[in-house]
């Protein structure tokens, strides 16, 4: 009754301070968030005079306003202040983004007083204090409270979870109480719980780290215990005295404040070395699995939350050495690793779990109980023996015979204490506490050959057997009523080759009978007569005494079947399992059977998840590669789905675009339309509507919207498919216009044929008539002149002629020169409207190219053409035209002194409909992007190259180069170099 008593006291206490600390925590949270203190940044120290500048952080108040490191304070806004107080009253008074003045005396280089300085008059504009470390500091607290509360509720009754408790409360209120320096009463309430938990926090983890283990079996070390745990509280008592002495009787200075501050960080900081170097001690020296892993985390969990503590913030701090405010946070924010790692180490090594150590507490007591009492008995006996046999002796004779008695029971002791340790079988304890730990620590292992490995090497530690083997039933997706299994994994059946493991016949392991035992036992595996064949030899083989069956849950309906079976030998020394070990054995295969389980699970989970994605992966690349662009809306006009070419035509990335309405992506006559449709049921096209695109460009698009349906035929949004056929209709209106073309071709060739027969008979009675005017001095030349005009437009009609005619594909020997020449009369008069001069530079011994006349005057034509339009309207133009040999080629030069070819088209003057005489000046015309494609696929044909010189206002230079039909002698590189040629940078 008295314990339920204390117990019951013990929880309201904590519940009231639990509840008055989240409380007050809450309220200073509140009043911190409508509090706010000025301040210019800058670290002052009280010296003679004023205050000094001890240090001006980077982008302070005090930096952007010109203080410096090491100038003197004597003056704000006309008030002198001497100390740090006076100058927060002036800063108060000032108010937040106020001006405040403050007169400064800047020593100079070599000067040792201040008596003939100037003084100078700073303006500073006080900024809010920032605080932004307190809530990450309170979240610590959070963390601290979580955890406590979890250990508490979880495990009550546990040793040392109250402890544990009342430090992570402890923790809670240093983290979370931050004063405001209102210091009303609510805020001194806050201050000096700050200060009352700052002494005792470290205090209590270090106590924590000290009493971790109960290593302490004798009284006297539990009291030497009791002492040293004490003992640790002493100095944060001094703390609390030192604080509440210097607010009382000391004076309130800067550096008063600062030396109390460093007394407290250094406080913390060795605590927790001490506890770190406590925690490694005991981790070394501990000999159970679980609890060194238990300390291992506690350790290396200590160290990462205290090493950047000390190093960046508690050592600078001390040694007055300024870091960076970001680096100081962050060393401050790395406690929180701390109680994170105590949440990890709960979770995961159950921390407060010391069951084990609580019995083994109990068992020790009591023996050591039992030898107190029968100490104090032979005591109390030969006490009185002494006292009736020697009365004389009195008192001596008492102590001298306790002496004695002690002296003499401290070997009886020993072994009495021995007699119990044989007791208590501790090897068996050990062995069942790794078996119930193997067993518990299955179920988070999730890969199955894993988990087989696993088992075949943790059970022979345990049980000491040398083979164990696992036999798994085949996984077949309908239930079979009698599963066949399959040796799985094993150890020490080094026995049988790997074809004999394949070869083995387990059907008598048949566990999912009704009258089937809870395991099989066979004392001798080489002689079991009651098997078949096959069946005795596989016994026979494997040499196994044990089989335990592994069972789980039926997948439908009741009742259990078997997952896999467990087979083990004899131990070490050639003995049997015992049935104890037994009883733990079939507990244990309850756990292999539900991990085995498991890991099929969530192997099989797995591959539909691989064969998921692939199949979404699949689907996506196909969605994504398609040249369609593909959007999906749900039942709100939201996109839910957005393809790489919806990004590339509406120039907006997929992450942007998803979860917006369709409103505002595509234009509003889009939206019309669509709204207009989206109540009717099939699928609807817009046939070549023209999108607004939000980069201003205008796109011709055929876009079909249907409804998106699911397997039950439900519709849940939309699908639309965007064909950007703006493209194709460029295409289509440019071959309309190359058809055009060819038509007037045609036209213009029947035209010019018809003119000859006309400018025959003008050129025939012209001629008759000179012949008869021959002596008429007045009319014979202007018959002379009609007649050569005749031969003239005649040549020009032939040439169109033989340029319109259609020419197969024969190739002959071709004069590069005289198609130049024939082609230029083609061009003449169209080269003269222009203002175009020609200049030729022909060589006259170029031998000839084995090519189509035709299709080789069509380039050249081609490439003066594209000259001519290049130059219209520019002065001084000029069309030079070369022709030239080199090694094994005949090279056409066609340079022009027109506008030039930007760099950025140059690759794609090629491609065909690319065009840059998209807009022609006036009396131009519009290109067709046709000409140099046809040109470079005729060039191709002929086996010849082409090459390309622009630079812009420079002009640009085509190179055509053949190869020759004949071989002829080269002349010198001097020669065939052409003189006139201008080099043209591209």
């Amino acid at each position: 009754m008295k314990d339920a008593a204390q117990t019951r006291i013990l929880a309201v206490a904590l519940a009231i301070a639990t509840l008055a600390a989240c409380v007050l925590a809450v309220i200073n949270l509140q009043r911190e968030n409508g509090y706010e203190v000025p301040t210019d940044g800058i670290s002052w120290i009280e010296t003679t005079g004023g205050l000094r500048a001890q240090y001006v952080p980077a982008g302070s108040p005090g930096d952007r306003a010109g203080v410096r490191t090491g100038d003197v304070l004597v003056g704000v806004n006309e008030h002198p202040v001497a100390r740090t107080s006076a100058l927060i009253r002036q800063m108060f008074r000032s108010g937040i983004w106020g001006h405040a003045t403050y007169s400064i005396l800047r020593p100079g280089a070599h000067a040792s007083n201040l008596n003939n300085t100037a003084k100078l008059d700073i303006q500073v504009i006080l900024v809010p204090t920032d605080v932004s470390i307190n809530q990450g500091l309170r979240f610590i607290a959070l963390v601290y409270l979580s955890i406590g509360l979890y250990v508490l509720f979880r495990r009550w009754t546990a040793p040392k979870s109250t402890h544990f408790y009342v430090f992570c409360l402890v923790s809670f209120v240093l983290y979370s109480f931050k004063y405001t320096t209102e210091l009303d009463t609510f805020d001194w309430i806050i201050y000096w719980g700050n200060i009352a938990a700052g002494a005792l926090q470290p205090a209590l983890f270090l106590h924590f780290a000290v009493n971790f283990s109960d290593d302490y079996k004798q009284p006297a070390s539990r009291l030497r215990r009791r002492i040293l745990c004490a003992a640790l509280y002493l100095p944060g008592i001094f703390l609390i005295g030192l604080q509440c002495w210097a607010i009382l009787y000391w004076s309130a200075t800067g550096e008063l404040r600062h030396r109390l501050d460093q007394i407290s960080v250094a406080y913390l900081a060795i605590y927790y070395v001490t506890a770190a170097v406590v925690f490694q001690v005991r981790y070394r020296g501990a000999e159970s699995a679980l609890e060194r892993q238990q300390l291992k985390w506690l350790t290396r969990g200590t160290l990462l939350a205290i090493a950047p503590f000390t190093l960046i913030y508690a050592i600078p701090y001390l040694a007055d050495i300024h870091v960076p405010s970001l680096l100081t946070k962050l060393a401050g924010l790395s406690l929180v690793f701390l109680p994170l790692t105590f949440s990890w180490a709960i979770v995961r090594y159950r921390l407060m779990d010391v069951d084990l150590i609580f019995k083994r507490g109990v068992t020790y007591t009591l023996a050591t109980g039992a030898l107190v009492g029968l100490y104090f008995a032979v005591v109390a006996v030969t006490a009185e023996m002494v006292h009736a046999r020697l009365p004389s002796l009195r008192t001596w004779g008492l102590l001298v015979a306790i002496v004695v008695t002690g002296l003499i029971f401290d070997p009886l002791k020993r072994a009495i204490q021995g007699r119990v340790d044989k007791m208590f079988d501790q090897r068996r304890f050990d062995y069942r506490e790794t078996l119930v730990e193997f067993g518990r620590g299955l179920n988070s292992q999730t890969d199955l050959r894993a988990l087989l490995d696993s088992i075949v090497e943790q059970l022979p530690q345990a049980l000491l057997v040398t083979r164990v083997a696992v036999f798994l039933a085949a996984e077949t997706d309908i239930p079979h009523p009698a599963p066949r299994f399959e040796l799985a994994a094993s150890h020490g059946l080094t026995n049988l080759s790997p074809a004999e493991l394949k070869s083995i016949d387990v059907g008598f392991l048949d566990f999912d009978q009704p009258e089937a035992n809870n395991h099989l036992f066979l004392e001798n595996p080489q002689q079991v007569l009651r098997l078949p064949e096959m069946q005795r030899l596989t016994a026979a083989r494997l040499d196994l005494n044990y089989y335990v069956p592994c069972l789980v849950a039926n997948r439908e309906g009741s009742g259990t079947r078997t997952v896999a079976i467990i087979g083990l030998g004899r131990t070490n020394d050639g003995d049997f399992l015992s049935s104890e070990e037994m009883e733990v054995l079939e507990s244990l295969a309850g756990y292999i059977g539900i991990a085995i389980q498991n890991a099929q699970l969530y192997r099989r989970l797995e591959q539909k998840i691989t064969d998921f994605e692939r199949l979404k992966e699949f689907n996506e690349n196909i969605v994504e590669s398609i040249n369609i662009g593909i959007l999906a809306v749900d039942l709100d006009d939201r996109v839910e789905s957005w393809n790489a070419q919806m990004e590339v035509l509406f120039a907006r990335p997929r992450a942007s675009a998803l979860r917006q309405p369709i409103s505002e992506l595509f234009p509003a006559d889009f939206v019309t339309r669509f709204n207009a449709i989206r109540e009717e049921q099939g699928t609807h096209t817009l046939y070549k509507f023209r999108l607004a695109l939000p980069s201003g460009e205008s796109r011709v698009a055929n876009i079909a919207i249907a409804p998106l349906v699911t397997r039950n035929f439900i519709t849940i949004g939309r699908i639309i498919l965007v064909d950007d056929i703006t493209d194709r209709i460029q295409m289509e209106a440019q071959l309309t216009q190359s058809e055009k073309l060819s038509s007037i071709g045609l036209l213009a060739a029947g035209v010019a044929h018809e003119v000859n027969t006309p400018l025959a008979v003008i050129s025939s009675y012209a001629q008759m008539l000179s012949k008869h005017m021959r002596d008429d001095e007045r009319l014979a030349p202007v018959l002379e002149k009609i007649t050569q005009q005749t031969f003239r437009a005649s040549e020009i009609v032939n040439g169109l002629l033989n340029f319109s005619r259609t020419s197969g594909s024969e190739f002959a020997s071709v004069d590069l020169n005289d198609l130049l020449r024939d082609t230029l009369v083609l061009l003449e008069h169209q080269l003269k409207t222009a203002q175009i001069r020609v200049e030729t530079n022909f060589d006259p011994q170029l031998p000839p190219v084995h090519g189509n006349r035709g299709k080789l005057q069509q380039v050249i034509l081609n490439l003066m053409l594209n000259g001519k339009d290049a130059m219209f309207g520019r002065p001084n133009a000029t069309l030079r035209i070369a022709t030239f040999r080199g090694a094994g080629r005949v090279l056409v030069r066609i340079q022009d002194t027109g506008a030039g070819i930007e760099r950025e088209h140059l690759h794609r003057i090629y491609d065909p409909f690319f065009t840059t005489k998209t807009k022609p000046q006036e009396g131009g015309h519009k290109g067709t992007g046709l000409g140099l494609a046809v040109t470079y696929g005729i060039m191709q044909e002929h086996a010849g190259k082409i090459h390309v010189e622009s630079e812009i206002g420079v002009g640009t230079a085509f190179q055509l180069e053949f190869p020759v039909s004949a071989p002829r002698p080269l002349v010198s590189p001097e020669i065939a170099q052409d003189p006139d040629r201008k080099t043209i940078h591209a």
